[in-house]
């Protein structure tokens, strides 16, 4: 007969309903040091909650159903080996109960995706949002995690993909040996099971040991969505916390800051990782959009108005409907630099989508919605090196002249560009230059582009390319300067031989060029006309600009 211990050391599971809860058990079971105790909360979810079950009346007259004696002389009782493993229904958790069950022991979490629970559950009863238990799941995690004990989070999937390799890991989270034979259980009911095994357990009493989730899946009951709605967002919320997704490496991000930044999407705030668009949006359909960059100077949008107009002519030319007003737009952008508290070095991408379809298609008449607004403000330095200097490349690519697509429509269909960038980022430079269809330089990717000879400044007819803000600008302070400017086609070898080359653009400013094509520009460094430039701009975009509300210079 095995010796009593009077101080068992407690594992709680905590499980969303049909998530395998059932199999895990079995395989804690088949340890030399383990007890299992079956839904002991059972009993007192179906008095205090009046659930409905087929077996409610027999359970409540067996079993003990007053929570806090269930807490303490069954869940923290006395027993025969050094471990009692609990397995917990998350729903089963109700206000009132000991606080010494979430305060002793070793806990941890198995859920499962809603998709397969719903469709599982329904089989036996009718599930409803407390049932299924995803917030009650996403509430034990937040309290233990508040104490500084958050549990291991395992999903029910990977438990089946990879039994010993979880197993192993949940084992080494809650110090525990690992042993063998949790991967293998006879087939058949256990004394241990709960009186509702007969309704539920039987799959489960089939098995010996986990079986590989099944490669297809069930259809939905269409009658169970909106409850797949709600659930979601929890399950997903406690899928970033499993073992897998803690320990697999994110990318590292340019600026650390900008991880936990806020985006305006529709017509509403949200954190970085919820800031999405519908599968139905004409962005995903066809690059359907037309976008703006802007950068915030001292509490200031440099240019705001002129972007803005930019934006609303390149949504006109596009055809787009049920546009937001200047002001609403403008709204958008205020409020998510204050909610970001970002007021300098800022860079913003605002972008106006054709907005979501009433199904997938390329017809704008699909477009039923209204147009979809995105600000992203991130905290973001000028994207080259403008002190040293920047080499370019020539692109095969040709930008795309007014046959094809005008350039004066600031569109995100963006992939003539993105093939001259992908040219660039071949050799090794900072950004690719692309001639017209009659073989004159253009632009580069993503910056206009201007040259220096003999004092005097050329820059491209904005015929193929973006008559950009920056370049406009830059033109105009180039008049204040008394610097002779002209417009007009200009061949690849006249930028080759120029005296200074510099781009243009909000995301870089005023970048010199000191290489193109492996051929040194000038002498090397940045030149005179460019440097007289660059402070100009400098100059003037640290003191004009639309005022953020709110802000205050310190």
């Amino acid at each position: 007969m095995a010796e009593r211990v009077e101080e068992v050391e407690v594992i709680h599971l905590w499980a969303s309903p049909r998530s395998v809860s059932t199999s895990l058990m079995y395989s804690f079971a088949q340890r030399d040091d383990m007890e299992v105790v079956d839904e002991p909360l059972y009993p007192n979810y179906l008095r205090v909650v009046g659930a409905e079950r087929p077996y409610r009346e027999e359970l409540l007259s067996k079993m003990e159903s007053d929570g806090n004696k269930i807490v303490r002389d069954i869940i923290f009782g006395p027993g025969q080996r050094k471990y009692r493993f609990c397995k917990h229904i998350a729903s089963q958790r109700l206000p009132g109960l000991a606080e010494e069950l979430m305060k002793k022991g070793k806990h941890f979490i198995l859920m499962r995706n809603p998709l397969d629970v719903l469709t599982s559950f329904d089989k036996v009863a009718p599930p409803s949002f407390v049932d299924l238990g995803y917030a009650s799941l996403v509430n034990i995690y937040s309290e233990l995690r508040d104490e500084g004990k958050p549990p291991p989070v395992i999903d029910s999937d990977l438990l089946q993909e990879d039994p010993e390799g979880t197993l192993r890991g949940l084992c080494d989270d809650l110090g525990i040996p690992f042993q063998a034979a949790m991967l293998k259980w006879e087939p058949g009911p256990k004394p241990f099971d709960g009186m509702w095994a007969p309704y539920w357990y039987k799959n489960t009493h089939k098995s010996t040991g986990f079986e590989a989730p099944k490669k297809y899946p069930s259809p939905f009951p269409s009658s169970l969505y909106n409850l797949l709605e709600q659930s979601l967002p929890f399950y997903n919320l406690l899928r970033s916390y499993t073992r897998q997704n803690m320990v697999s490496p994110n990318p590292n991000l340019p600026v650390p800051a900008n991880e936990k930044l806020f985006a305006w999407v529709g017509d509403q705030t949200v954190p970085r990782e919820s800031a999405k668009v519908s599968v139905f949006d004409s962005i995903v359909q066809g690059g359907d959009g037309v976008w703006e960059g802007l950068r915030v100077y001292n509490g200031k949008i440099f240019k705001l108005e002129e972007h803005l107009e930019r934006l609303f002519d390149s949504a006109k030319a596009l055809a787009f409907s049920n546009v937001p007003t200047r002001e609403q737009v403008k709204e958008a952008i205020f409020k998510t630099l204050i909610r970001n508290g970002m007021f300098s070095n800022v860079h913003i991408r605002l972008t106006l989508t054709r907005g979501k379809k009433v199904t997938s298609g390329m017809s704008p008449a699909f477009n039923q919605y209204g147009c979809t607004l995105i600000v992203l403000a991130e905290w973001k330095s000028p994207v080259y090196d403008n002190a040293g200097g920047i080499t370019l490349v020539t692109a095969t690519t040709r930008r795309n002249s007014p046959n094809n697509l005008d350039s004066k429509i600031h569109h995100n269909n963006l992939l003539n560009n993105i093939l001259a960038k992908i040219e660039g980022n071949n050799s090794h430079a900072d950004d690719a230059i692309m001639l017209d269809k009659d073989g004159y330089v253009s632009e580069t990717n993503a910056t206009n582009i201007f040259l220096v000879k003999k004092g005097h400044l050329a820059t491209p007819y904005a015929d193929c390319c973006l008559p950009g803000i920056t370049r406009a600008t830059v033109m105009d302070l180039a008049v204040k300067e008394n610097l002779v400017l002209v417009e007009r086609r200009i061949s690849l070898s006249e930028f080759h031989t120029a005296d200074e080359v510099f781009t243009t653009g909000t995301m870089g400013e005023l970048s010199p060029v000191i290489k193109i094509d492996g051929r040194t520009i000038g002498d090397g460094g940045v030149g005179p006309v460019t440097q007289r430039l660059q402070n100009a701009y400098s100059k003037l975009s640290s003191e004009s600009g639309v005022p953020i509300p709110t802000y205050q210079h310190t």
